[in-house]
């Protein structure tokens, strides 16, 4: 429903940016990372809207990959949305692929109401699910990435092409480079 929002910065606080939105202000639950932002910064957050009986909560990522992963970790039964934003304190979305690859129960056990089953449970359903490769497409890549799916090609497709690349020239540049990886 709601996928990302732009906006600017109007209060941190416990976890949750409040961004105002052209005058609409929307209280996000965010990770640490984003927590780094200060007052009267522009900033552009990937979204999860989490619908409960008695309540529409917001959950929001510095990209798509991170919301990504986040969505995954709660469809493991047992894991809610406030306990997967946890485990996103205890490091970023490729250190967290990497414990769950290397079968870590104990980097999960350290999220407060995660317990040794429920992090056993993560490992179980979601490893291997996950490319480690979807987790180092930085900011500038993600543009580039976004501009060849919107060409029609698939998310895959975008990130080994742009693989290919310099990865210093501009974007229009990368995308032309990576369109004629791609042989169109």
């Amino acid at each position: 429903m709601i996928g990302s929002l732009r906006g600017t910065v109007l209060s941190l606080s416990g976890g949750i940016l409040l961004l105002d939105v052209h005058g609409v202000g929307y209280r996000v639950f965010v990770p640490v990372s984003l927590l780094s932002k200060k007052v009267g910064d522009e900033v552009i957050i990937y979204t999860h809207l989490h619908v409960k009986e008695d309540a529409l909560d917001l959950f929001g990522f510095e990209n798509p990959d991170e919301l990504s992963l986040f969505e995954k970790l709660i469809t493991v039964s047992g894991v809610g949305p406030k306990t997967a934003l946890g485990v996103f304190t205890l490091g970023t979305g490729q250190e967290i692929v990497t414990a769950l690859e290397k079968g870590d129960v104990a980097f999960f056990t350290r999220v407060p109401r995660l317990g040794t089953k429920n992090a056993q449970k993560i490992i179980v359903e979601l490893k291997g699910k996950i490319d480690l490769s979807d987790m180092n497409v930085g900011a500038g890549d993600r543009d580039v990435v976004d501009a060849l799916i919107g060409f029609g090609f698939s998310e895959k497709e975008a990130r080994d092409a742009l693989k290919l690349g310099d990865a210093n020239a501009e974007t229009s540049t990368r995308i032309k480079m990576a369109l004629k990886n791609l042989g169109r």
